[in-house]
């Protein structure tokens, strides 16, 4: 008899999920490295329709399959790859396939795609303060001079040049490696958790990325589309506003059913 309610309302807490997750989508639409969240529904504890007769009860016939209730399964991460934006910023890196950099944290090491890094107090290269990069000793890597140079596999290199006379005599130039960024890949996305700030952690072992491909002065744009993204807000946000609607007008009839019907 109740059934209409928890269709109704089941319908408007799924779709009020939905656009939470839409939501944050497109407040880190300019998130460097963000993937794009999508949020699966499902049914929950699917019931036997049967038909009998109105006398006897024996042999009922099995029609169909039916829930009273839709619910949220799972929130999955898309992690295509990301366009590029040239930034010119000398601490600014993107990966160019498959792969996280690696950041000391005060929770463990954590995983991003996000590159845009800075240089702290002490002169480590950061991620916004969430903490150090590693590199690929395992170590920080400290950035002393930044008239450095990156080349497409993440090391850090800079040209030194010492002595000298007046006229450039006994001049001598060498090139020091301040580090290389430690790159990373999983064999089972599925098991990454998604934390705030870009940030990702996980139980299973992580995997050295023997070659990496990364861009230097360039950031991954987040994967997210707009129009797709608006496209699905829409979307939801009419089924969230017609099962309301719905939602008060079974009230009503049911209400009348209860006291105006009753009487009759």
């Amino acid at each position: 008899m109740y059934q209409g309610f928890y269709n109704l309302a089941s319908g408007m807490l799924t779709q009020s999920r939905n656009l939470n997750v839409i939501s944050n989508n497109m407040v880190n639409i300019q998130t460097a490295g963000y993937k794009r969240d999508k949020m699966v529904s499902t049914t929950f504890q699917e019931e036997m329709l049967y038909r009998t007769g109105k006398r006897y009860k024996e042999d009922p016939e099995p029609l169909a399959t039916t829930s009273k209730i839709r619910t949220a399964e799972r929130t999955y991460v898309n992690y295509e790859q990301g366009s590029f934006d040239v930034t010119d910023g000398i601490f600014d890196f993107a990966l160019a396939d498959k792969g996280f950099f690696c950041i000391d944290t005060p929770m463990g090491v954590r995983y991003t795609r996000n590159g845009s890094f800075a240089v702290d107090s002490e002169g480590y290269l950061s991620l916004n303060g969430m903490g150090r990069v590693q590199g690929t000793d395992g170590q920080p890597i400290r950035i002393d001079n930044e008239n450095f140079t990156v080349d497409g596999r993440g090391t850090i290199r800079v040209t030194e040049t010492s002595g000298g006379g007046a006229e450039g005599e006994g001049t001598t130039t060498q090139t020091r490696e301040m580090g290389s960024l430690r790159v990373v890949d999983f064999e089972d996305y599925e098991q990454l958790h998604k934390e705030d700030y870009g940030l990702y952690s996980t139980g299973q072992g992580a995997q050295d990325v023997e070659n990496p491909s990364i861009v230097w002065q360039s950031l991954e744009k987040s994967n997210v589309d707009m129009v797709e993204e608006m496209v699905s807000m829409m979307t939801s946000q009419r089924a969230l506003q017609s099962a309301a609607q719905v939602l008060k007008m079974y009230d009503q009839v049911m209400s009348k059913a209860a006291t105006d019907v009753g009487r009759l």
